[in-house]
């Protein structure tokens, strides 16, 4: 039995491990759960007569190849050893054995061929050649001729090559040849680790370290398991194998050329062979070389093997080499910090400046290592330097999200220091680099408030994290008044007091108290200091994206994007990439609201951040230009992960993306019992003002699809709030319910007027949607059709195809229009129908009055009438 990754999964799921390949997940599973095509091989592919799968340990192939055979009634599964392959015709026995035929010595030539004919002749079914690595080149052979006569088997091979596979190949032939088995995508990665029971935070940081090898990504996932996001990530010993087998392939100058790569910040094939390396020849599965010559691995797994194998004096001198070959000054101070084996102020001090610079470049995660380094190379009699480097170094990995390097920064200044302000400053920095994480700071806070003292300053840093804590664990009335009393505390810590009233004013939006002026206090104190999501600027374009004030919002997120960018801080940039998606989608600029969910995913994944919030706004993008189908499955992800990190705010958020789903898709019953999720969520968070999560007229159009009575207390009393907020937005959609409810066509088409009007137009587009079914309901089949075209059209414009589609699939479900109309052929007979006139015709259509007469005259030829008259009339008797 062959060596096999993933055995720590396999043995939590019970399974027994195949021999051959790195399953995804026992063959069983793949084929019940349906993950075949998470291995990545098209789906078209998986019923091909001669299939041939290849590609590096661990990326699926005998998951794949068993998944696919257990569909057959029968197989047969050979799977060859590494002893197997020198020894002729041990292939070709093993097969004879599994069929259950006699074994027959060794042959070659025609003998052989008469053997593997009639040995092939006894299979049906699927035949699946694993491990075809190790098949000696005599079976390969006999077996290739013999399947080239036996049309009727179905052949998959499984083979370990990052080359051409030579041995599929002589089986199957060229023409099965499909290219390698594709790894998986970061949503994949994530599916892959939920399956498993692995957290679904981890699934960014996996995938980069994994590639989206799915062997390697179970290896590390169940190293994580159970581990901080303060925890170092480790390197598993069966991918320290895994990749060493492949490295100890290599030409030791293309090993040592490797190993500059994988030390060097940002490598170029220039800054290698500088350094001395060499061409990097077949080693494409290891690293890509794009068009401006940079290097980079494609798992950083490689790199860390690479890292961690180099003996000490080897990387000093590799150090050493790289400092004399790169070009960036910044970068030429890390490499002769890291070539240094003790002390050196003055190293220490120029490795200081550098992160200053890279610091002012908005780099804080560079910085934060030069710092670490820094503080490494000060002289350890200079005890209050070594500290407060090592504080900067925190401070600034806090604020980036790397958890691990704030950590070990953080261990010089508690082990260390005594100083109480320094302590102080790396414990909130710990506790930045959770996320939305808060469980995990509940240490470190208390700490720091041990650490405070009587300090009032630090007193109200405390009590603003607890604030923060409070908030994401959906508790705003208790958020509000932490927030309030850190306000109260501060003397002369200005950026806390402002922070500390943003969070005031956000507490008292979201449970829907009056206004008290806090965040005009944060806004005149201003947001200096402070990241730039918890500044008052941003709560202040966050009230306007609740208050459909969507221009001004637009144009505020476009300023603040580049400072986001700037501060280095990654949190900053997703939160307003966030925004930004959700305006864009609520405006109708789909395109736009699509480009930057994906900017905030890919973001999110790279920083190792809590990815609820992400996957919430890629649900949200989804549904308004993307596919209704990975809007359900990012918002059931998000809700997965919040509730895992015990984020009941996004939880909440996740929940209603998939209800909203739900409900315009028809499954009402499903909607009405998620929305109710929300509803139970929001009540205990005591969510005040309807216009934060939108809900309210969601769940009334669910239940007043289910007959459910209860939708008329729920709008009636939300209702009431929207009044008394001045919600404009909010009172639409609950009036959108109610005349669904009521079946009121007329209030369904002012309804849409005003969502118009607010600068809604997906919402617009809804309401017609809904305005169709009242129709339909009242046999008004013409007028029905009509709007839905007009809906079609508007989403159309909107490029918002899940809309579109949805549009379509009802306009197929009314009695056509004989003549096979188009579209625009079909609302111009309505408009004549109702009685417009070209020129009017011409003015709701946006054309020209002869375009309109061109346009009829093709209508009438495809109803076969000659007038207006005749037109109305067979109209009439739909």
């Amino acid at each position: 039995m062959s060596s096999k990754l993933g055995t720590a999964a396999r043995a939590r799921n019970g399974g027994n491990p195949s021999s051959g390949g790195f399953p995804l997940v026992s063959a069983g599973r793949a084929a019940q759960d349906g993950l075949m095509p998470l291995v990545g091989v098209r789906p078209a592919d998986h019923d091909r007569p001669r299939l041939l799968l290849y590609g590096p340990a661990g990326i699926g192939k005998t998951a794949l190849a068993t998944a696919l055979a257990e569909r057959a009634d029968q197989s047969i599964v050979i799977a060859p050893q590494p002893a197997d392959a020198d020894v002729p015709g041990a292939g070709l026995a093993e097969l004879r054995a599994a069929a259950g035929l006699s074994w027959l010595p060794a042959a070659d030539g025609l003998p052989g061929r008469t053997i593997a004919v009639e040995t092939v002749r006894a299979l049906s079914g699927v035949l699946v050649v694993d491990n075809a690595q190790w098949l000696d080149q005599v079976s390969a052979e006999l077996i290739g001729f013999a399947i080239r006569h036996a049309e009727r088997l179905r052949v998959i091979v499984a083979e370990r090559t990052h080359r051409r596979p030579v041995r599929g190949v002589a089986i199957c032939g060229e023409e099965a040849v499909r290219g390698p088995v594709a790894p998986l995508s970061p949503d994949d990665v994530a599916e892959l680790l939920a399956h498993n029971g692995f957290r679904y935070r981890w699934a960014g940081r996996v995938h980069a370290l994994s590639g989206g090898n799915p062997g390697l990504a179970l290896e590390y996932g169940a190293a994580l398991a159970g581990r901080g996001p303060v925890a170092a990530v480790p390197l598993p010993d069966a991918v320290r194998h895994a990749v060493g087998r492949r490295l100890d392939e290599l030409d030791p100058a293309v090993l040592r050329t490797l190993r500059l790569a994988a030390l060097a910040e940002h490598p170029t094939l220039a800054t290698l062979h500088r350094a001395g390396g060499v061409e990097l020849a077949d080693v494409e599965d290891l690293v890509v070389v794009d068009e401006l010559d940079s290097v980079s691995f494609t798992a950083d797994a490689v790199s860390a093997t690479l890292a961690a194998d180099i003996p000490y004096a080897q990387r000093l001198a590799l150090h050493e080499d790289l400092a004399r070959a790169v070009d960036d000054p910044v970068e030429q101070i890390r490499h002769r910090a890291l070539a240094a084996t003790a002390p050196d102020a003055e190293l220490a001090d120029a490795a200081e400046q550098a992160a200053g610079v890279v610091r002012d470049q908005g780099n804080r995660r560079r910085a934060a290592e030069l710092c670490l380094l820094a503080a490494q190379r000060t002289p350890p009699t200079d005890e209050d330097t070594l500290v407060r480097r090592a504080g900067d170094a925190a401070v600034d990995a806090g604020h980036s999200g790397l958890a691990e390097r704030a950590w070990n920064a953080a261990r010089l200044v508690l082990e260390r220091s005594t100083d109480v302000r320094q302590r102080f400053r790396v414990r909130l920095a710990l506790a930045d680099s959770a996320g939305q994480a808060m469980t995990d700071v509940d240490d470190q806070l208390a700490a720091a408030l041990a650490d405070a003292g009587n300090d009032p300053d630090l007193l109200a840093a405390v009590r603003l994290w607890e604030a923060v804590r409070a908030n994401i664990s959906g508790d705003p009335v208790a958020a509000r008044e932490l927030a309030r009393q850190a306000a109260d505390l501060t003397v002369h810590d200005t950026a806390v007091r402002a922070r500390a009233l943003t969070v005031c004013a956000r507490m008292e939006r979201v449970l829907g108290l009056p206004d008290t002026g806090a965040l005009d206090e944060a806004l005149a104190i201003g947001g200096a200091g402070i990241d730039v999501h918890d500044t008052p600027e941003y709560l202040a374009v966050r009230h306007a994206v609740f208050d459909d004030r969507l221009t001004t919002a637009r144009s505020r997120l476009l300023v603040l994007l580049p400072a986001a960018q700037r501060s280095g801080a990654v949190d900053d940039v997703v939160d307003v990439l966030r925004s930004l998606a959700e305006v864009e989608g609520r405006a109708g600029r789909c395109g736009h609201a699509l480009s930057y969910a994906r900017r905030g995913l890919e973001l999110t994944a790279s920083a190792g951040l809590s990815p609820g919030p992400a996957w919430y706004t890629a649900a949200v993008a989804e549904t308004v230009g993307g596919t209704f189908e990975r809007a359900v499955a990012y918002a059931r992800r998000g809700a997965v992960a919040s509730e895992q990190e015990q984020d009941h705010v996004y939880l909440s958020r996740c929940l209603h993306a998939l209800g909203v789903v739900r409900l315009v898709t028809a499954a009402s019953q499903d909607a009405v019992s998620v929305l109710s999720q929300v509803r139970d969520l929001e009540h205990a968070q005591r969510v005040g003002d309807p216009s934060i999560l939108r809900w309210h007229a969601d769940l009334a159009e669910g239940l007043i699809a289910v007959g459910d009575p209860a939708a008329e207390d729920l709008l009636a009393t939300t209702r009431a709030r929207a009044l008394d907020l001045g919600r404009d937005g909010v009172l639409a959609m609950l009036d959108r319910s109610t005349a669904i409810g009521e079946g009121s066509a007329t209030q369904l088409r002012s309804v849409a007027g005003r969502f118009t009007a607010l600068g809604l137009p997906v919402e617009a587009g809804r309401t017609l949607l809904a305005l169709a079914g009242v129709q339909r309901r009242a046999r008004r089949r013409g007028a029905a059709r009509s709007v839905l075209v007009e809906a079609a059209e508007l989403f159309d414009r909107l490029a918002a195809p899940p809309w579109s589609a949805l549009a379509e699939q009802q306009l197929q479900h009314l009695e056509p229009l004989a003549g096979d109309l188009t579209r625009t052929e079909v609302r111009l007979a309505e408009l004549v129908h109702a009685g417009a006139t070209n020129q009017q015709a011409a003015t709701a259509l946006s054309v020209s009055v002869k375009t309109v007469e061109a346009t009829l005259t093709r209508v009438y030829r495809k109803l076969g009438v000659h007038s207006r008259a005749q037109l109305v009339a067979r109209l009439a008797q739909r």
